[in-house]
């Protein structure tokens, strides 16, 4: 089977997986993240082919709905992977990116260690910025039952994966645990230029917030 199609039927197999979920980790989320990563990989000497069945399996089974499992996303996306009969060294490839693409924690250093996963990983986390970042936080905020906003709990820099997804903090909180710190983990230039844009916008909404919280006029 020729590359573009095992592309293609891994597409739609990951758009009726995640059709219709409501937590901003849906099939637009990874359909996003996927053309950012083919956007990032032009500038990259990296095989397209590998970063595009990474990003598009990069969600397949998140840990944040498994329980915890870092894991379970790597075992989906390898049991799909086989029925292509694809070389073990690409689906292993594929699998480490999945498993180690997340944010686990502000003090907890990122294994990603190729050029594919570095693509993969900056696209996802530039998800996570600007406009359709502030969307998914409070979507997912929502769905884990969690205060927008409460003066009374400070924010946290987990030094664990464990303590990070056990996690129950607010939604604005997270911003600080996490999202406001990506723009200077980005692994690539492109990625890093477009952080920057990402970054002032959510520092622009954050500020706004605080004062209407206020209730300045």
């Amino acid at each position: 089977m020729k590359n573009e199609q095992i592309i293609q039927k891994t597409a739609d197999y990951v758009k009726k997986s995640q059709e219709g979920e409501s937590t901003g980790h849906d099939w637009w989320h990874t359909y996003r993240v996927w053309k950012i990563s083919c956007h990032i990989a032009k500038s990259e000497k990296a095989d397209l082919f590998i970063v595009e069945l990474a990003v598009l399996l990069h969600d397949i089974a998140d840990f944040k709905f498994h329980d915890g499992d870092d894991r379970a996303g790597a075992k989906v996306a390898r049991q799909w992977l086989e029925k292509f009969r694809l070389e073990k060294e690409k689906i292993n490839i594929i699998c480490k990116i999945v498993e180690n693409v997340s944010f686990k924690g502000a003090n907890v250093k990122s294994s990603i260690d190729t050029i594919e996963g570095k693509i993969v990983q900056d696209a996802d986390r530039l998800d996570a910025l600007g406009a359709i970042g502030i969307a998914r936080t409070f979507a997912f905020g929502g769905h884990k039952g969690r205060e927008i906003y409460n003066p009374e709990i400070k924010y946290k820099l987990h030094d664990s994966f464990t303590e990070y997804k056990n996690n129950k903090n607010t939604s604005i909180n997270h911003f600080y645990e996490k999202l406001l710190l990506l723009k200077d983990r980005m692994n690539t230039k492109t990625g890093k230029a477009m952080a920057e844009l990402r970054h002032r916008y959510m520092e622009n909404f954050l500020e706004e917030f605080y004062k209407e919280w206020q209730g300045e006029i």
